[in-house]
């Protein structure tokens, strides 16, 4: 009696060391949420949209994106790295010596 006792603890011990059999295993919580999330997006059926990005250069402090577009980023001449943007399409260059400043704008068609 006491050996049964031994072999049926041993294959108990054997299963629970095993992670694929394992139900609440972290592996397997990990996949049931990912699936979850995944199922859940809604996928568009619409064609993809491309993003259209052109440069404005302007003389001065100051550089505007066409209407419709918004500022990605800007350049300062000379070496001036201090910028911000005002309104999402013009950009402003905060250096006290400036002689153009160009504005990236960008769009999605």
């Amino acid at each position: 009696m006491k050996s049964t006792s031994c072999i049926f603890l041993l294959l108990i011990l054997v299963q629970l060391m095993i992670p694929e059999t394992a139900p609440c295993s972290l592996d397997s919580i990990m996949d049931t949420k990912i699936k979850e999330v995944l199922n859940g997006l809604e996928i568009s059926t619409s064609p993809a949209k491309k993003m259209t990005c052109v440069s404005i250069q302007s003389s001065g402090r100051l550089s505007s994106c066409p209407a419709g577009m918004v500022v990605t980023g800007c350049a300062c001449g000379y070496g001036c790295g201090s910028w911000d943007i005002r309104g999402e399409n013009t950009c402003h260059c905060q250096c006290s010596t400036i002689d153009w400043t160009t504005a990236r704008c960008c769009h999605l068609t």
